[in-house]
């Protein structure tokens, strides 16, 4: 039996819906970390799967449309009732380019059914605001969301990359199933203030890019610098000075790993899963090898006091530069 079918699932919020610790986010199968193929992209998601891997987050912005339809290919034939289905939406293309956000209730019930339509299902499991919009109160917002859930058109609603006061205000109009945000070793300013928060009121928090964009990984362990045709080239973290700290901070958590016979990525994926029954993470990836890597984790003990000495390895605020360009850190905690 793989790891993830004997792990415990884990409930979101106070839904209905289970999943195993370790799931799994989709956007590198739209291109976001090189080029991705539809083909390929199916068998990888069907291995997952038939791993045992039963959460898949993807969302409306990736590729624009893309991502939710190969998905939805990947997951007709049986594997739509094996897993819990989540998607997002309020990100939204401008004339000209760039990116706006749009949670208009209108908007919100168009979005739904487009992503219904994409998918191939009647129903989605979890159903994102991937940003929240300054514009809209979240009363609004949430409003036109519970609206979808009373339609039976989503059995559970949660909100992205939002603020405690957002969180709360937004639980008081629909009770949340999940929060969902970056959280990892490296990035968690704004991670543990949410994280105390969605404990406090029974939200599940789902952990996107747990390794850190690949940190955390060995992947950049014995680079002295990142290669242009690198996606992150320009990445905040990953640029001069930053890169450096960044990489020395990595490598604790690589040494710690080493005592714990594990990989870096195991070990930064079961301090997350270990600090709390109510976390989930997605790490992403579209290679079976390194899909194995991460799910492994769930089979990694790790004792409280392991947690604390890995969380003073990496102390909070010690990553260097911001986790997104400076327009769009305009657009998360809020």
């Amino acid at each position: 039996m793989s790891d993830l079918k004997a792990a415990v699932k884990r409930r979101l919020g106070n839904s209905e819906l289970k999943c195993a610790p370790v799931g799994l986010g989709c956007m590198s199968f739209s291109g976001a970390y090189g080029t991705a193929y539809d083909e390929e992209t199916i068998d990888f998601v069907r291995y997952a799967i038939d791993m045992g891997t039963d959460f898949l987050d993807s969302s409306d912005m990736y590729g624009w449309g893309h991502n939710e339809e190969v998905l939805g290919r990947a997951l007709s034939d049986g594997y739509r009732d094996k897993i819990v289905l989540a998607t997002k939406f309020g990100q939204t293309q401008l004339e000209g380019g760039g990116m706006g956000v749009d949670g208009r209730p209108e908007y919100v019930i168009e979005a739904c059914e487009k992503s219904l339509q994409r998918l191939g299902v009647n129903e989605i499991d979890l159903y994102f605001q991937h940003r929240v919009d300054k514009n809209v109160p979240i009363e609004d917002t949430v409003g036109a969301m519970a609206k979808l859930v009373e339609q039976g058109k989503v059995r559970a609603i949660g909100i992205c990359e939002a603020k405690p006061a957002t969180i709360r205000r937004a639980h008081a109009t629909h009770p949340l199933a999940a929060v969902q945000s970056e959280f990892s070793i490296m990035y968690r300013v704004e991670a543990e203030q949410i994280y105390e928060t969605t404990a406090e009121l029974g939200i599940s928090f789902v952990a996107y890019s747990p390794l850190g964009r690949g940190l955390l990984t060995d992947q950049y362990l014995m680079a002295d610098s990142v290669d242009e045709n690198d996606p992150h080239h320009k990445h905040p973290r990953f640029v001069g000075e930053n890169f450096s700290i960044n990489r020395e901070l990595a490598a604790r958590i690589a040494r710690f790993a080493q005592g714990k016979k594990c990989t870096p990525a195991q070990l930064a994926l079961a301090w997350l899963i270990g600090r709390g029954e109510d976390i989930i993470v997605i790490p992403g990836t579209k290679r079976p090898e390194r899909h194995d890597e991460n799910v492994a984790a769930v089979s990694l003990h790790l004792t409280s006091q392991d947690i604390e000495d890995i969380s003073a390895l990496v102390p909070v605020g010690s990553a260097a530069g911001d986790r997104y360009a400076e327009v769009q850190m305009t657009k998360v905690f809020v």
